[in-house]
């Protein structure tokens, strides 16, 4: 069965598919408080890059924007920024807007408007959603590896004071989007508010802020470029940031709280870049880390390089990792994922699963309803 499978996966992948051009045009933009210099499309074609000088539109004789974009068949999302998460598109007063969906079947030219830009709004400051559970450890915890400085929370189980036990604990990338609406950019996990309310094993949750505008860079282990036409001009810092992890936050939290120490009840897990970086840590730790939760993972970043590592590094890895990916991410997240997913399963001992749900989104409303799913399987 696992040769039949490796069959189909290698037939798809050597499929040519044509692209389409589709062209977007806009034809309203507010009037802004800041020149729009510059626009760029950030979706799923892009791994949601709101600054990807490919994407970026370019402006007509008459100096309306348009963009076109050659993307195989298939359902895309995506949003308009002016080159920042916190410079993009939303309602009029504010209110975020739903990703915008693009059917891709032949060639075609669409029109859209962009009502507003996130930054002309003051808003007032969202309420903090986080459970009481949830303390900052350190608005500035420093991370050697990287000479730089992060906010890292911790949620504690709600009997933790009182129960005298040890627990379990799992690493949470984009730490701004685990617990709390306020500090999110784009929704947050309510993973505090799962752990409030199961009846499955409790665990520590540490969750480490992403590092803005290093983001990619912490998250992938290799160099690598956004642009094919390029050399790899992004240094890849994943080594260092997955050093920190291991080498210096880890032992704080052994330290600091009662955990359990040991590879088996130690998890890391992420989307998108984030899920990529928890399947790199457990490949370099695999004494460390002895679960993982790879959620949409970005392996075309740095594909060529990932697979090979997987097939090496992958022999000695003996954990429990959860591979999910939605079939409406995008062509190539589904087919790069089952790669990575199938490289390891034929080399390591790992207790493997995978996951695809045909309505999965890359966005975090999607990853938070399919935490419950990973969480309690892992911790079984």
């Amino acid at each position: 069965m696992r040769k039949l499978f490796a069959v189909i996966i290698a037939l798809t992948l050597s499929t040519v598919v044509k692209a389409q051009v589709t062209r977007i045009e806009i034809k309203d933009i507010p009037i802004s408080n800041h020149v729009p210099a510059a626009i760029y499309a950030a979706g799923s074609f892009n791994n949601w890059n709101p600054k990807d000088e490919k994407f970026k539109f370019q402006k007509d004789d008459t100096g309306n924007y348009f963009i076109e974009l050659k993307l195989a068949n298939g359902n895309y999302e995506y949003k308009v920024t002016r080159g920042g998460w916190d410079k993009v598109e939303c309602k009029k007063g504010g209110t975020e807007i739903a990703n915008r969906v693009l059917k891709v079947e032949s060639d075609i030219t669409i029109q859209i408007s962009v009502e507003e830009w996130s930054d002309n709004i003051t808003a007032k400051p969202k309420k903090s959603t986080a459970s009481k559970n949830v303390k900052i450890i350190d608005t500035a915890f420093y991370i050697p590896q990287l000479h730089r400085m992060r906010r890292v929370l911790i949620y504690l189980p709600d009997n933790y004071a009182t129960s005298g036990k040890r627990y379990p604990v799992m690493y949470l990338h984009d730490g701004q989007n685990v617990f709390d609406d306020a500090t999110s950019y784009a929704g947050e996990w309510g993973i505090d508010e799962y752990l409030d309310s199961t009846k499955a094993s409790q665990c520590i949750v540490v969750a480490i802020d992403n590092g803005g505008n290093k983001r990619m860079n912490e998250y992938c282990p290799y160099d690598f470029t956004l642009n094919p036409l390029k050399p790899k001009e992004n240094k890849g810092e994943g080594v260092q940031y997955v050093d920190f992890l291991a080498k210096t936050l880890k032992p704080f939290i052994d330290k600091k709280y009662r955990t359990l120490k040991n590879k088996k009840n130690t998890f890391t897990t992420g989307a998108s870049m984030g899920g990529l970086i928890s399947l790199y840590a457990v490949l370099k730790y695999p004494k460390v880390f002895g679960g993982a939760g790879v959620f949409s993972p970005s392996v075309w970043i740095c594909k060529e390089d990932l697979l090979k590592l997987v097939k090496t590094a992958g022999k000695k890895v003996n954990s429990k990792i959860y591979f999910y990916c939605g079939k409406l991410e995008g062509p190539g997240m589904v087919s790069d994922m089952l790669k990575a997913f199938e490289e390891l399963a034929a080399v390591s001992k790992s207790k493997v699963t995978t996951v695809i749900r045909h309505d999965g989104k890359h966005n975090e409303p999607t990853w938070r309803k399919e935490f419950p799913f990973f969480y309690e399987w892992i911790m079984k």
